[in-house]
């Protein structure tokens, strides 16, 4: 996998490629990096790259010519598709587990990185395959936002994080990841759970288990009922869910009850 990354400030991104797991991975030869300076293809002496938006309005907007001069470079002969541009914005289809899982897949990423007010609609229309937004909230730099795609996109890529690692990840199965205890095995009278030290590897996986779904359904039901709709639960899941979902529901009634008493 080869990430290309076009920013005005390339140093935000350098650090992250040149730390931990990502270091090691590019080490390696399975990762590439190559960080593009869009300032590179400004055409005056002061490398300006923004401009005021016609129409008016507040701010200021990325110069195509720049971006176009950038992406032209990059892509190349790239009759083929090998590249996927993405451009990072808030106004972007929203990025998630599976879309992850898809970027990873590709030979190269060409992330844009916006700032400003964003970019001229032309370069979207012209050179932009994805345009992906992080959460709905607006960030001011959309280096901030590429990096969120690089690190959930990476450790996906064969041979970078072992296999085991992610098979029980959040969002790997439509549940959130189990709690995890590691020593002491008291903390401040905190105890590690019985079953974790019992050496008994069904009870800890039917454990484990029990506790994905009961905090998934108390921190997001929205996966819960998604997982549902579109069947990726199995028997054993839907079973715990109908359970706990059972409990759940007589706790509150019972709480509901003692408030009318």
């Amino acid at each position: 996998m080869k990430y290309t990354v076009l920013t005005l400030f390339p140093e935000i991104t350098d650090a992250f490629f040149a730390t931990s797991i990502m270091a090691r991975a590019i080490k390696r030869g399975i990762i590439e990096y190559r960080a593009v300076n869009i300032r590179d293809y400004a055409y005056d002496r002061h490398k300006t790259c923004d401009d005021a938006p016609y129409g008016g309005g507040p701010g200021m907007l990325m110069l195509p010519e720049p971006l176009g001069l950038a992406l032209k470079d990059i892509l190349g002969g790239d009759t083929a598709g090998k590249s996927r541009v993405i451009y990072l914005s808030p106004s972007g289809r929203s990025f998630n587990q599976g879309l992850a899982r898809e970027f990873a897949m590709e030979q190269e990423l060409v992330l844009l990185c916006g700032r400003y007010e964003g970019i001229d609609q032309r370069i979207i229309d012209r050179y932009v395959d994805d345009e992906i937004s992080v959460g709905d909230y607006v960030l001011s730099s959309g280096e901030v936002a590429a990096l969120a795609v690089i690190d959930a996109t990476y450790r996906l890529v064969d041979n970078v994080i072992c296999a085991e690692s992610l098979a029980e990840e959040s969002f790997s199965d439509g549940l959130l990841e189990y709690p995890q205890f590691t020593r002491p095995e008291v903390y401040d009278t905190m105890k590690v759970p019985e079953v974790l030290l019992s050496g008994h590897h069904e009870q800890i996986r039917l454990w484990r288990l029990e506790k994905r779904v009961e905090k998934t359904l108390r921190q997001r039901p929205d996966l819960i009922q998604r997982g549902r709709d579109i069947g990726v639960f199995n028997g054993e899941i839907n079973k715990v869910i109908d359970r706990l979902t059972a409990i759940r529901q007589d706790v509150q009634a019972e709480g509901e009850k003692d408030e009318r008493n």
